[in-house]
């Protein structure tokens, strides 16, 4: 049985974070509807790189339905008060104020519906002075100091993937799935608002105590932990990399007898605690790098994995398609299937999700236009 097969999801999304919400609500076995402007979504033209699609948009469009409506058209915007009425949940993320002024705005529905579910997503959020700034997932980085402690000690980078979006859309998923299960013990619906920006800044909040109340803040390490060592990168023979984790004091006595075979580092005054060891980071990178660099890469393997310390290869996207843990699904696309790698919880009694298909523009919007057309 699918406990969400009688949700109805009325989903203004584009670019990526409600699209993603959007997904996961479907994944969960929701009905959705995704409402396009004419031309469709942007995202549609990322690229082409999934059989001619975007890949972008295939990942986060998949088991929904779509219909182009015109918002500024008088019957197209009266289709879409028919449909809200007759939803559990409308998501959206146009820019700020925007569905307000097409009429779409969270108040005003709910007060319409008392028991719908009304989720916004933006850049900012309500109430601040950036409440009516554009938004998008690079910007946030920047702007909520991600940036300044992703990247080496020359220069601050993007994260490699587009984590202001995929945070908000998550938090937004898991906001509405609490209001709907509230909604069966109270019978009201809830007004959402998700923000790019306050969901990394929630992330942030390590950072910011160590800023706030701490040491100063992080530096930006590369591929280090900037308040553990040692924790990040070693070039083993050949320059071949590797990544550990030491995470305890039992670790380290473990690291240095059994992989360093320099049981002596264990007692080193420099390198005696956590503390002293990120004090003393570029000493105690030089006398393990000093190991690691006349290893070959897989003697340090098996030393690590006989000590039982946790390390991880470098690998290229092209390593990760290889991947002995990677899963993949098929799911079918208006051009033909293509494999995704499904989302990461897997239910045991269920075995690997199915994943719905990806709409071709206005695929579905006939159908809808007459489901919920005027009596």
């Amino acid at each position: 049985m699918n406990p969400f097969a009688d949700i109805l999801v009325i989903s203004i999304d584009q670019a990526a974070a409600a699209p993603l919400c959007a997904a996961k609500l479907a994944d969960a076995g929701a009905r959705v509807i995704k409402v396009e402007r004419p031309g469709g979504d942007f995202a549609r033209y990322y690229d082409t790189a999934v059989n001619g699609l975007s890949a972008y948009f295939v990942w986060l469009n998949r088991g929904k339905q779509s219909i182009v409506l015109d918002l500024k058209d008088a019957d197209d915007a009266a289709l879409l008060h028919r449909m809200i009425a007759k939803a559990d949940v409308f998501l959206q993320n146009l820019a700020p104020g925007a569905a307000a002024k097409l009429g779409f705005g969270s108040e005003a529905l709910r007060a319409k519906h008392p028991r719908l579910i009304a989720c916004d997503i933006s850049g900012y959020g309500d109430g601040g002075p950036y409440e009516a700034m554009k938004a998008y997932d690079l910007l946030v980085q920047a702007e909520s100091g991600v940036a300044a402690i992703t990247g080496s000690p020359d220069e601050p980078a993007r994260v490699g993937v587009s984590v202001a979006d995929f945070s908000a859309g998550v938090h937004a998923y898991g906001a509405i799935m609490e209001a709907l299960y509230a909604r069966e013990k109270t019978g009201e619906g809830r007004a959402l608002s998700v923000s790019l920006f306050h969901t990394l800044a929630d992330w942030m909040n390590v950072p910011l105590f160590h800023n706030d109340l701490g040491d100063g803040g992080f530096a930006r390490v590369g591929l280090r932990h900037p308040t553990i060592a040692p924790y990040g990168l070693f070039l083993c023979a050949g320059g071949e990399p590797i990544v550990l984790a030491v995470q305890n004091a039992r670790e380290w006595v473990r690291l240095c007898a059994a992989v360093l075979e320099r049981p002596d580092m264990a007692d080193d005054p420099r390198f005696a605690d956590n503390g002293a060891r990120v004090a003393n980071r570029p000493a105690l990178e030089a006398e393990m790098g000093a190991v690691f660099g006349a290893l070959s890469r897989s003697e340090a393997i098996r030393r690590l994995e006989a000590a039982q310390i946790a390390y991880g290869r470098v690998n290229s996207v092209a390593d990760l398609s290889a991947h002995p843990e990677l899963r993949r699904v098929p799911v079918e696309t208006p051009n033909g299937p293509a494999q995704m790698v499904p989302p990461g919880t897997l239910v045991r009694e269920l075995g690997p999700p199915r994943l719905g298909p990806v709409p071709a523009l206005d695929e579905h919007g006939p159908a809808i236009r007459a489901e919920f057309a005027a009596d």
